[in-house]
């Protein structure tokens, strides 16, 4: 069987577009990184700062915002306009060939306004499809999309959506065509044993170990959707999945996560 070209996506979170100096570094390990690639990035620091500048109040449940029609104007323009466009030109000055997207571009991502249910999470988008062909024909003429976290229905409505959840949806259906490996790439070094210590990163994660953690209370909030959707990915075919700071897109360092190795 011929073996599958590999693709790389990173998915960078909101305090490394925050930091000009982390973006830059993150920026510049993405562009050395060999073969197709493709970063998704969320904005959410940038959108509270703007939504609390236009009397907008920022509300988050678990780790997810909640959005409402005024809040869903703000983040589609952030999101898909200033934040997306600022790494583009970025990448651009580096030399790696990139184009902005949100899902709504080139009908790349398909989702759904999230069902009320306990928690009524506004205009979130929930994925449906993802155009894995149209973005197999960037990547072959030698483009890096750069997706925000906007999607849409299909009938006009946008939608906010979990960047992590987009970069685990892209990378499972992406598996069809290439060996892909899932970076999640933040400010801290990997996931932590003990969120107070630094150092106390968890060399390998596997489901088993993550359920513990997520009892004890030592892996929470914004934390739990990225693991989620992360060990979906694993279990969807994806080859690889880090989580890490930027030093680990040139390593392969941080957490790295598996399938589960022991029994409860």
């Amino acid at each position: 069987m011929k073996q599958k070209p590999k693709l790389t996506i990173v998915k960078i979170g909101g305090k490394l577009l925050e930091s000009e100096q982390l973006l830059a570094v993150t920026l510049q390990h993405f562009t050395h990184l060999q073969g197709a690639k493709m970063l998704v990035h969320g904005g959410g620091k940038a959108a509270d700062q703007w939504c609390t500048a236009l009397g907008i109040s920022p509300i988050m449940k678990d780790g997810r915002r909640i959005t409402d029609a005024a809040t869903l104007e703000v983040v589609t323009m952030v999101y898909a306009g200033l934040e997306n466009k600022k790494v583009v030109s970025q990448l651009q000055a580096l030399g790696c060939d990139a184009i902005g997207l949100s899902g709504a571009d080139a009908n790349s991502i398909l989702a759904h306004k999230r069902p009320v249910g306990v928690i009524d999470f506004g205009f979130a988008g929930d994925i449906d499809f993802v155009n894995a062909p149209r973005l197999k024909t960037l990547l072959e003429i030698g483009l890096s999309p750069v997706f925000c976290a906007i999607t849409h229905d299909g009938q006009g409505l946008l939608l906010n959506t979990n960047a992590d959840t987009i970069a685990a949806e892209m990378a499972k259906a992406l598996t069809e065509y290439f060996e892909v490996r899932l970076f999640y790439c933040f400010e801290k070094a990997g996931v932590l044993a003990d969120p107070a210590d630094e150092q106390s990163v968890i060399p390998q994660l596997d489901q088993f170990a993550y359920q513990s953690g997520k009892k004890a209370g030592t892996i929470a909030a914004g934390m739990l959707p990225k693991l989620d959707n992360a060990f979906a990915a694993l279990n969807a075919g994806v080859y690889s999945v880090n989580i890490g700071n930027p030093a680990s897109l040139a390593t392969a360092g941080g957490t790295n996560l598996a399938l589960n190795t022991r029994t409860a």
